[in-house]
């Protein structure tokens, strides 16, 4: 079984969010995939996705926290600034994240921990709506 769907993500502000529920109800396919893996491809430069806490929301504030002192806006000595200054370090910490993620799936759910959940990191102040290219891979069930 292969199946690809593109999800468009509705609109964040800036910080990190969990999407995993959003993601799967863009996928009723999954349910059919008695084992496999799903391929997350985020379509943007500025945001990134990545696999963490799913319980407590204090998780995601820390984890922008942490970035933006990683990689502050209005850093001197940075040319790119096209779209405004949170532009080019929005850029740094999606390279940072990455754009990518393969999940197993088992018995027609994503096989996960209990704790973890899939995030979107908006880097961008209005970053708008987000597009993730799902490729469901595995054998129907």
């Amino acid at each position: 079984m292969w199946q690809q769907t593109l999800i468009t993500l509705r609109a964040k502000p800036r910080g990190f969010h969990l999407v995993t529920d959003e993601l799967l109800a863009g996928l009723p396919e999954l349910k059919a995939c008695r084992v496999g893996l799903l391929h997350l491809w985020l379509q943007h430069t500025s945001a990134s996705l990545t696999v963490n806490e799913n319980a407590d929301p204090a998780v995601r504030r820390d984890f922008e926290r942490f970035f933006n002192l990683l990689v502050p806006q209005g850093g001197a000595g940075f040319e790119h600034n096209d779209e405004g200054p949170d532009d080019l370090p929005a850029h740094f910490k999606a390279s940072l994240l990455g754009c990518q993620l393969s999940l197993p799936v088992k018995a027609g759910r994503l096989a996960i921990g209990t704790w973890q959940g899939v995030y979107l990191g908006e880097h961008r102040d209005h970053g708008g709506a987000r597009k993730v290219l799902a490729t469901l891979q595995g054998e129907e069930a």
